[in-house]
């Protein structure tokens, strides 16, 4: 890690946008440690069969076909940073459009820093990650990234089997996979939400119902994957998630904060309301009848039958 170049970075951010987003990706790589992705060969074919049995035991369980990105990469920390700088450009551009106000130098110094430290802050802590590309123009396929420092960092912390715990990641993250095979429209969806919140933000206003309806279906997107996790999953992983938790509520009072502010702790409320809906629709028809729900945006569940699941079968299934 190198602080100096990274507040160096900030501090000379130009150009005419809100952010420097050069800047951004220098700032946030010198200010976060690479890590390691030296694999040795029964490392890397224990990810690529982790891989491989997610997909085929999740067909199984969901009853749907979908098909694995053509991008899969085992990263560090700085890999990571780069794939993802570009969607946070993207979500932001609506907001850029508008310009940095009265005093834009100063602006696109203030923003250029929180950016980098967000994507800092991230980057040491993400572990897998399905990438729907939202946002992004042409025909780029999706991504499936694996944080191997990460990975590898959290399972020594939580004193867990690192293979366990990384093929449980894979299994996560390849249920994402599934979501987004099987409903070819969720991406469009997602998009259209987020445009509309961000287009209200970058004029001043709030839009209410986008960004409800996009909560709504990251909730659904989040319960669903946890039910597949819950039916696929080789063995129980209730002490892997607990000791996960625990490890998310701990920390110091400036990563409890920057969690807040990131909205983790709303991900995990997603995870848990999603969850239950999908257990409850799932324990009275099946699995498969879960899966309905990626046929059509009409078959999303509302925000009362996330709390209702009786209803959500009336109305669907």
């Amino acid at each position: 890690m190198n602080i100096y170049r990274s507040v160096r970075a900030v501090t000379e951010a130009s150009g005419t946008g809100v952010v420097d987003w050069d800047a951004v990706a220098e700032a946030a790589k010198a200010a976060t440690d690479p890590g390691s992705i030296d694999l040795a060969p029964e490392e890397r074919a224990g990810y690529a069969a982790d891989v491989r049995d997610a997909r085929s035991r999740l067909r199984s369980v969901a009853a749907v076909e979908f098909d694995l990105p053509r991008t899969i990469e085992v990263q560090n920390r700085h890999h990571w940073i780069d794939a993802n700088i570009r969607t946070f450009e993207r979500v932001m551009r609506p907001i850029e459009r508008r310009g940095a106000g009265v005093f834009p130098d100063v602006a696109r110094v203030v923003n250029t820093g929180t950016m980098a430290f967000m994507l800092s802050f991230l980057g040491n802590n993400v572990l897998g990650q399905y990438d729907p590309l939202l946002l992004a123009e042409g025909d780029e396929d999706h991504g499936l990234y694996f944080v191997r420092p990460n990975i590898r960092k959290v399972a020594d912390s939580l004193d867990v089997d690192y293979p366990r715990f990384r093929r449980w990641i894979a299994f996560h993250e390849v249920s994402h996979a599934a979501e987004f095979g099987a409903a070819p429209w969720l991406s469009s969806y997602l998009e259209a939400r987020m445009e509309e919140g961000v287009d209200a933000l970058a004029e001043g206003s709030l839009d209410r119902d986008a960004f409800r309806e996009l909560d709504t279906a990251m909730t659904a997107v989040e319960g669903y994957a946890e039910l597949l996790m819950d039916r696929a999953f080789d063995d129980d992983y209730s002490d892997l998630r607990r000791k996960l938790d625990a490890r998310r509520r701990g920390g110091g009072p400036l990563a409890q904060l920057v969690r807040r502010i990131l909205g983790l702790g709303l991900k995990r409320r997603q995870y848990e309301r999603g969850a239950a809906f999908f257990e409850a629709v799932a324990d009275a028809r099946g699995v498969a009848a879960a899966s309905r729900v990626w046929e059509r945006p009409e078959n999303l569940p509302t925000n009362d039958e996330l709390d209702h699941p009786e209803r959500w079968l009336d109305r669907v299934a």
